[in-house]
């Protein structure tokens, strides 16, 4: 019986790339970088990205997509007053946006024109930094096998927040101008200039941390979340349930951190078992619900009225 000795593939991520299959005989090349779409098996062979994504993958992109529109959300806020009626339809616009962006990401992604994507599993965080593991057999000579070993989890954000920034491009300036009239002109535009700058800043952060995000955006909503539902309610001075129901948008806010706190809850626990899972959403309420018992025997009005006296 003859057998085919080839050398070892070394590196974690360097593999051999198909180049020829009839039937039961396949051919492979030497050792080196896999396709885009693909990544290497236990085998060491290049094999496509077939899978779909998982419900934690999914929950991830989630995340991501929501940073931009978030932060759109906090600078239109910052920059429009209390008393601009422009800030709820920026508000829509900017939901609009990324809603937009989002669907053409999904729809230019492999496979095109459909709301879903093929993936490759993420087996560990070295799969998010493949620019780090290429092998110098020699000490010398480097085998370059950089390739996207979580396609499409890692390109596909870089896509999205380039479709947002263009769509806001296109949209929001007209809307500014026609709505905003109760702004200065130098106010106008603020929430825009301020996405200019936070958007290359998450660029580079899905670029340097993408893997970092990946397994710690769970942990991240639930801290973010809870320390800004309590920073909210004692800047309102919020200190029972009367002063929560007095006002629309400070049940919008509560509903709106609620969310956010089930979405990181469901995250961390994945729903790997439904029946296990499901009742610690019942912990949603829980941080308000302590605020309120306990705001009165910190007062934050007077601790608020005492920081603007300067005591």
């Amino acid at each position: 019986m003859a057998v085919d000795i080839q050398p070892a593939c070394l590196g974690l991520y360097c593999g051999k790339t198909l180049l020829f299959k009839n039937g039961s005989t396949e051919i492979y090349g030497e050792c080196g970088v896999c396709p885009r779409g693909q990544r290497t098996n236990a085998q060491k062979y290049c094999q496509p990205c077939t899978e779909s994504p998982e419900l934690y993958d999914w929950l991830y992109l989630g995340f991501m997509a929501m940073l931009p529109l978030v932060l759109h959300w906090f600078f239109i806020e910052w920059y429009s007053g209390k008393k601009s009626s422009s800030a709820v339809f920026q508000h829509i616009t900017a939901l609009f946006e990324c809603t937009m962006a989002a669907i053409i990401t999904l729809l230019v992604s492999d496979p095109v024109g459909v709301l879903y994507i093929h993936s490759c599993r993420v087996l560990m965080l070295s799969d998010w930094y493949t620019m780090l593991y290429n092998p110098s057999p020699d000490y010398v000579t480097t085998v370059h096998c950089t390739h996207e070993a979580v396609y499409p989890l890692y390109t596909i954000v870089f896509i999205y927040y380039a479709f947002c920034l263009v769509l806001m491009m296109l949209l929001r300036p007209l809307l500014v101008k026609k709505i905003a009239c109760g702004l200065g002109k130098s106010d106008r535009f603020k929430s825009i200039y301020a996405a200019l700058y936070f958007f290359p800043i998450l660029t580079v952060l899905q670029a340097v941390g993408g893997g970092l995000l990946y397994y710690a955006f769970p942990y991240i909503i639930l801290v973010l979340s809870l320390v800004t539902l309590a920073v909210y309610m004692s800047a309102s001075e919020i200190e029972n349930c009367y002063d929560l129901l007095v006002r629309k948008k400070r049940l919008i806010v509560l509903f709106s951190h609620w969310l956010l706190h089930a979405y990181g809850i469901i995250s961390i626990s994945r729903v790997d078992k439904l029946e296990q899972d499901l009742p610690l959403l019942a912990l949603v309420p829980t941080p308000a619900l302590f605020y309120l018992f306990t705001a009165k025997f910190t007062e934050p009005s007077r601790i608020l009225s005492e920081g603007a006296n300067g005591h």
